[in-house]
């Protein structure tokens, strides 16, 4: 079978990584791919938000499936362009993509299907947002209501933090369509908890839990990116916790999505805070989750190929998801000055036993050398029968990589390690 796979990320190579363990897959293609992954898929310079170059090669080349894994290309359509052509894809189509693209309506739907969120208000005019974040509870959370790159979310310490998030999303165009819509919610305590679900509209499947940490720096300092690395299992996310969230957070959601005309197919992702009140959902998304994909399906021991054409076909319900009972942690390197300004196109170097435990995100070959492309560059998994030694093998691992203005968090899995 002719498979390709849509992104060029981390998360995208993990996915590639794991399809190729199915022999059925004679050729495997990712657009556009990085140079980091040329010796596993057939990278092709299109990029993932390219809708009509994405169709017009799936046609040229007879591709039999598609895996469209980032939030873009989804919520603009590509699964509904892609099944018009007669090829299956996993992932939502346009309709049940909204549940990622749109906040408000996450929210809205939400409260439709009674499931716990924090409480929030939805605002098109950026007078009356002002107004609201002039008097509302602190610390607040200030969301654009479209897709932004993650950076959309503002957690407002102070007034004047909540006003200068009002402003840059509504009145400075930030974000652009994105912000003209914003989402102000209450802030919400208690530990986090990323859980990625499998499901065919009907079925749901959760995968291993786990824990991203979003912060810049060491002890949760500095400037939110999109994840600074993870670790899986999540220790806070206990069986009685997890059946709860089964009955009142992901059925409800499937069948909610079913019963409004968008029943949703792939992978959902469910950001969860546990708070005294028992879990909340903080966010959806419509697609597998980087960095919590390199620590997730580090761990999936059926074949990742077999469960997404069940979800395809609807035939979850009849197909193998295991798990595997150790831990795993990624570790990512990323470009000094990240995620705001940073320089790129230096030599990556790193001993060759390595690299099968590396997957990577903002990097190019030129000359035959990879080089830096982003801000987060790499990711350094490691897999073990408990965190903590699953944690030293990404560690040392990472610091077999070397670039210039290279950077990464020296604590991530401390907080697993404490619970």
């Amino acid at each position: 079978m002719k498979v390709m796979v849509i992104g060029g990320g981390g998360r995208e190579h993990a996915i590639v990584r794991k399809l190729r363990e199915n022999k059925e897959i004679t050729e495997l293609y990712a657009l556009p791919g990085n140079g980091g992954m040329v010796n596993e898929a057939v990278c092709v310079n299109i990029g993932a938000t390219d809708l009509a170059g994405i169709a017009a090669f799936a046609k040229e080349r007879g591709i039999d499936y598609a895996v469209v894994t980032p939030d873009d290309p989804l919520v603009l359509g590509a699964v509904d362009l892609l099944e018009a052509q007669g090829i299956p894809c996993f992932g939502p189509n346009k309709a049940a993509a909204i549940l990622e693209g749109s906040k408000a309506f996450a929210k809205d739907f939400m409260k439709r299907h009674c499931i716990p969120t924090a409480a929030y208000e939805t605002f098109t005019d950026a007078e009356a947002a002002l107004a609201y974040v002039a008097s509302c509870p602190l610390p607040t959370v200030v969301k654009a209501d479209g897709l932004a790159l993650g950076k959309g979310v503002v957690i407002a310490e102070t007034r004047e933090e909540a006003r200068q998030a009002v402003q840059a999303a509504m009145c400075e165009g930030k974000f652009g369509h994105s912000g003209e819509t914003v989402v102000i919610e209450s802030f919400l305590t208690g530990p986090e908890v990323s859980v990625l679900a499998f499901t065919d509209g009907r079925t749901v499947v959760p995968m291993v839990s786990s824990m991203d940490h979003k912060r810049a720096l060491d002890g949760d300092r500095g400037p939110n990116t999109g994840g600074m690395g993870t670790v899986a299992p999540n220790p806070y996310y206990t069986d009685t916790i997890a059946a709860r969230c089964m009955e009142e957070i992901f059925l409800p959601t499937v069948r909610g999505m079913a019963a409004e005309g968008r029943p949703f197919r792939g992978c959902l992702y469910f950001g969860l805070m546990l708070t005294a009140d028992g879990p909340k959902v903080i966010e959806y998304n419509c697609r597998f989750g980087d960095p919590e994909t390199q620590v997730v399906l580090a761990l999936l021991e059926s074949d990742l190929f077999t469960i997404m054409r069940a979800v395809t076909d609807g035939r979850l319900d009849e197909t193998e998801v295991r798990f595997s009972a150790d831990a795993a942690a990624c570790v990512i390197l990323a470009s000094k000055g990240y995620p705001l300004s940073y320089e790129k196109g230096f030599a990556i170097t790193m001993d060759e036993d390595v690299r099968p435990h590396v997957l990577f995100a903002g990097v190019k070959e030129k000359d035959g050398t990879l080089v830096t492309s982003g801000g987060r560059v790499l990711g350094v998994v490691g897999r073990a029968a408990n965190l903590r030694d699953a944690l030293a093998l990404a560690y040392d691992r990472a610091e077999r990589i070397g670039f210039e203005n290279r950077f990464y968090r020296r604590d991530i899995g401390k907080r697993a390690l404490e619970a």
